[in-house]
């Protein structure tokens, strides 16, 4: 049972993550560089590819499992580290079109790092808990975010109620 479990759970994140691309595929369905925040063995990126298969995909996390993710190829790029961190944050400045954080924000310094890391007219998604998004979509909008699209989802079978946020960054505000 704990086997059937598992499978039911790992296939239900696939299509959550196929779902979360796809998202991003109708605004920018090319994009030449994206980030994904808390990437872990970068299972996000590897299905992502699917739809994406000229992106460059580079991770970030505090775990070390992020460079066996660039080991076996899931990821161009593999950061140890948060991007809270100035050491990881900085060479990343304005370099992705797209950025992922799959789960709420640690605080507003990451929140805030995770759009320095946008380049002009760059997209950050996030998926975060239905009782913060109202107030991580005001705080967006305070940095001067363009919230594109808001979706509320059933993440799987075995998780809650959530949303998911597309914005446009601040440098991309008319």
């Amino acid at each position: 049972m704990n086997r059937l479990r598992t499978r039911v759970s790992d296939l239900d994140r696939q299509r959550r993550h196929r779902s979360t691309a796809r998202a991003v595929f109708r605004l920018r369905p090319e994009p030449e560089s994206w980030l994904d925040i808390g990437t872990g063995e970068a299972h996000f990126p590897d299905t992502a590819r699917e739809l994406f298969p000229y992106t460059a995909f580079d991770g970030v996390d505090p775990d070390p499992r992020v460079l066996w993710a660039r080991a076996v190829e899931r990821l161009e790029e593999a950061y140890v580290g948060t991007l809270t961190d100035p050491r990881v944050a900085m060479p990343l400045r304005a370099r992705y079109d797209v950025v992922t954080l799959l789960r709420a924000p640690d605080s507003r310094e990451e929140l805030h790092a995770a759009l320095t890391l946008l380049r002009p007219a760059g997209l950050l998604l996030l998926e975060i808990p239905h009782p913060r998004s109202e107030a991580l979509r005001a705080e967006l909008e305070a940095h001067g975010c363009l919230i594109l699209a808001t979706t509320r989802l059933v993440l799987d079978r075995f998780a809650t109620n959530a949303h998911r946020l597309i914005a446009r960054g601040p440098s991309a505000r008319p």
